[in-house]
């Protein structure tokens, strides 16, 4: 899988001529600009958060420790790389996300890799595509439960019965109620919480490394040469170059911001924009937000902790074998004695909450394609009580057939992704000629 995803990643990165980078400044653009008069049921900006919300969790903070602990710091260099190259994929998703959308008979816009996969297919080859969009759904369904529900809920549980003693089961009974009140409203109130909470959340996340990076800053050089010196060999860990060091960083890199695996792009075809171009562009900086940003900050923290060293010969040494989650609070709280921690437990509480959010519209929309609107009532019911369930349960299981189902929602999306790609490299070149086109008439001429 890592190689299927990145090597899309790739082919999607040239086709486009690197466009997450030539556009960044004006993906930002589009951004703040909030203008947004056209159809759909949110605007671009919620579309992002929410997306954000549904990825930014445990793998930021404790996947970037698991990734450091087992493939060294080299494996950040290869987290960046892919974060880099994934830009074209979310750029591509949620391009054909707004193409191929369509509106439902609730008025509501529903779109995603099971539409693309299926409409986009038929259009582009003929033939029934059917069963392709099928298998998004059916894989994505499954998995919002286990992704984006069940080990969501139980690391908030945990953390909170660490942090303050609280019951799993007085955990579970609010965070179901809580999760309940908002999912009822639908996508409107779903993007109107996200769009508050991944603001905050981040800033709060990042200003926090921030003072622990200014405080080490004596630190911050030998933390890239860490990071650079080991990027390209295998000295700082048992499993060499390619079983740790670049397996762990890709393998990180991707789920840390979804790229590929085609839930972004459900999100994205709810946003108020026409335009296939701007909203891809948007979508991209998924990427950048959740790898490039909030997993460099944590990197950089655990590396200017002094909690890992590396000797003369190359071998890495971390204190007391941490890992993960632990590895984290620890290093936050080193610099910054109670409150990193603080800050470590409010951020895994907040970020797993908005991502059961986010998975909650991920997995209706799945339902919806497989079943209808109306199976979408009953569902909601089960997500809610889905929340008290995870809080009180053991998960091993689950967490293994979460990492399962992912990985087969990926596949039919890759599909897609890979048989479409040229289209969307035309589209994408007129579209960039404007002396050769009406930027309006572009709108309207592929979106009929």
């Amino acid at each position: 899988m890592i190689i299927l995803l990145v090597g899309t990643g790739i082919f999607l990165t040239i086709g486009t001529r690197a466009i997450q980078f030539r556009k960044l400044g004006y993906a930002f653009k589009m951004l703040f600009s909030r203008e947004d008069k056209e159809d759909g049921d949110i605007s671009s900006f919620q579309a992002l958060m929410t997306s954000l919300a549904a990825t930014i969790g445990t793998g930021n903070i404790a996947g970037v420790a698991t990734a450091i602990s087992i493939g060294g710091p080299g494996s950040i260099f290869w987290m960046w790389i892919t974060a880099a190259i994934g830009g074209a994929t979310k750029f591509s998703e949620a391009f054909l996300a707004i193409k191929y959308r369509i509106t439902n008979e609730k008025g509501e816009k529903s779109g995603g890799p099971m539409y693309y996969a299926n409409i986009g297919m038929h259009h582009k080859y003929g033939g029934d595509w059917h069963w392709l969009g099928w298998l998004f759904a059916v894989f994505g369904f499954f998995a919002s439960f286990g992704t984006g529900n069940l080990v969501q809920a139980n690391s908030v549980a945990s953390s909170l019965q660490t942090s303050i003693g609280l019951s799993p089961y007085i955990c579970g009974i609010i965070l179901s109620i809580a999760a309940g009140i908002v999912i009822i409203g639908g996508i409107q109130s779903i993007a109107k919480i996200t769009d508050k909470i991944v603001p905050a959340m981040g800033i709060i996340y990042i200003l926090g490394s921030l003072i622990i990076l200014i405080n080490q800053h004596h630190m911050i050089p030998k933390a890239f040469f860490m990071i650079f010196s080991n990027a390209f060999t295998g000295k700082a860990v048992s499993g060499g170059f390619i079983g740790s060091v670049l397996r762990m960083g890709v393998a990180r890199g991707i789920f840390s911001n979804e790229a590929g695996l085609g839930s972004a792009p459900i999100i994205h075809a709810a946003s108020k924009n026409n335009n296939p171009i701007k909203e891809g562009l948007i979508s991209s900086l998924g990427c950048f937000f959740a790898t490039l940003v909030i997993c460099t900050m944590t990197a950089l923290v655990i590396l200017v902790s002094g909690l890992i060293s590396i000797d003369n010969n190359g071998l890495m040494t971390i204190s007391n074998n941490l890992s993960g989650a632990a590895l984290t609070t620890i290093a936050f709280n080193t610099s910054l004695p109670q409150i990193g921690a603080f800050t470590i437990s409010f951020g895994l509480i907040f970020f797993a909450f908005s991502t059961i959010l986010g998975w909650y519209y991920y997995g209706a929309k799945c339902l919806e394609y497989i079943a209808g609107v109306k199976a979408i009532e009953i569902y909601k019911w089960f997500w809610i009580f889905a929340c008290f369930v995870g809080c009180i349960i053991k998960l091993e299981l689950v967490w293994n057939l979460s990492d399962a189902l992912n990985g087969l929602m990926a596949i039919p999306n890759l599909i897609a992704l890979t048989a479409l790609g040229p289209m969307v490299f035309t589209m994408t070149k007129e579209y960039e000629q404007k002396n050769k086109i009406d930027p309006i008439a572009f709108s309207i001429k592929y979106n009929k």
